[in-house]
């Protein structure tokens, strides 16, 4: 080895052990953070007083600012997402409860409308109770028997309330049927339309009396077995006679439509329309009349004769 390296090697510090030290030693790391405490605690203390570092930590911040924008994208995202999800459940959830809303309140309005027109017809039907003379009973509808070959309709009071067969049901618009049937706590009437009804009417125009039979025709009743020159025009109002005493006497039953006349057999056959309104009502008036005797009154025979009459 040369005397020159020798020498460079002699030129670096020795350490206790006789080693020679080949970096140089700094500053203890104790030193270093004591320093470190100091200048951050100086640094604090001079930018609380004189706002020395504001201008770098604006620098600071306008340079870090895209940064954090972009660490914070998906965050962002999310919370649309789920902003976005909530205002379309929350606009679901609203429409469904407006919609529930009105369905309920057209029930409401529609029950509202239903119960006035039951109590207008109700002070109508008191109206025709005080006009009648005969006591009377109130009765509801409890159901329509499913029957295609007759009208009948069930009420909700029977023989314990006074009702017996034969006698009449009105209405407000006159007379709606006749009971047929009784229990206890029901009975059945059939309608002024049924094919085994009949009834003692009069013209109100001239007084003719004549015998309305329930129709062919769905709806009407009919004046059978009349002269060709019957006295008898369409727009004629028929009212009942009171013969046979079931009926009172100056009901209405209908009013006539047409009047059929056939001159090669010389008769003629009337097709009326009821004055009473059963499939509108669900209230109506059974009158108690003596019927001991009498029976309801129903088609015999072809010439018309009839029981109540």
């Amino acid at each position: 080895m040369g005397a020159g390296k020798i020498k460079a090697l002699c030129d670096y510090p020795m350490q206790e052990n006789g080693t020679i030290r080949l970096f140089k030693r700094g500053p203890t790391v104790e030193f270093r953070l004591f320093v470190f405490v100091v200048l951050a605690l100086s640094l604090l203390l001079v930018d609380s007083r004189w706002r020395v570092l504001d201008p770098a930590r604006q620098a600071i911040s306008v340079v870090l600012y895209p940064f954090q924008r972009l660490m914070l994208a998906p965050r962002d995202a999310i919370e649309h997402i789920n902003n976005w999800t909530d205002a379309a459940a929350l606009a679901r959830t609203e429409k469904e409860a407006l919609q529930r809303q009105r369905i309920e309140l057209a029930q409401i309005s529609t029950h509202a409308a239903q119960l006035a027109a039951e109590n207008e017809q109700l002070r109508r039907l008191l109206k025709v109770a005080d006009a009648v003379t005969q006591p009377s009973v109130a009765v509801e509808v409890f159901y329509e028997p499913p029957n295609a070959f007759s009208h009948h309709l069930v009420f909700n009071k029977g023989s314990s309330s006074g009702i017996r067969p034969g006698m009449p049901v009105i209405d407000e618009g006159g007379i709606v049927g006749q009971v047929v049937r009784v229990t206890p706590f029901t009975s059945e009437a059939a309608l002024l339309t049924d094919d085994k009804v009949s009834i003692p009417v009069q013209v109100l125009r001239n007084g003719l009396r004549l015998i309305a039979f329930g129709g062919n025709v769905s709806g009407k009743v009919e004046v059978r077995y009349l002269t060709a020159n019957v006295d008898l025009e369409p727009g004629d109002t028929l009212v009942t006679s009171g013969i046979g005493g079931l009926f009172p006497a100056g009901l209405s039953v209908a009013k006539v439509d047409r009047v059929d006349r056939d001159a090669a057999s010389g008769f003629a056959l009337a097709v009326a329309t009821p004055l009473s309104h059963p499939e509108r009502h669900r209230h109506f008036l059974v009158l108690r009349v003596d019927v001991s005797t009498p029976e309801p009154t129903q088609e015999s025979s072809p010439n018309g004769s009839q029981a109540g009459q």
